[in-house]
């Protein structure tokens, strides 16, 4: 599980910077029908997340940004079929907190968080066939 890095522009004038500290690993449940990094022996991607504005500081404002993790659609690779009726989800954890869906959005204020970010693919009927996989989770400071 890969969470992506890289700086945004907001609309407050200001910068969003997120560096991945940790790609994260994925592990298969007993029944193979399922591969997350909550698993025992998997582990969340860890990222650091900066939001800094001007504005923000100046004016006292409490939330700037909007973090978010999104689930990919899809795995980036995977052996043949081990896409096939897959769903999604990921959640994450600002700074130790409760995890939270990563399709939800927390308010930032300036400052620097860690942010540990868990993936679950999830298959429909069957088990995972044996191979190597990669996602790739969308981490958004906006």
């Amino acid at each position: 599980m890969i969470a992506l890095g890289g700086q945004a522009q907001a609309a407050i004038i200001g910068t969003c910077t997120i560096t991945v500290v940790n790609a994260g690993t994925m592990t298969t449940n007993s029944a193979l029908n399922v591969l997350a990094s909550s698993q025992a022996g998997g582990n969340a991607a860890v990222v650091t997340v900066e939001p800094d504005s001007l504005v923000c500081s100046i004016l006292n404002l409490l939330d700037c940004y909007g973090l978010s993790a999104l689930p990919p659609a899809a795995f980036l690779s995977a052996p043949a079929g081990g896409g096939d009726g897959v769903t999604y989800a990921s959640t994450y954890a600002v700074d130790g907190g409760a995890p939270v869906n990563g399709a939800a959005v927390t308010r930032l204020i300036n400052g620097t968080y860690t942010v540990a970010v868990d993936l679950a693919a999830n298959r429909a009927s069957g088990t995972f066939p044996a191979g190597s996989y990669q996602a790739q989770v969308t981490v958004r400071c906006e």
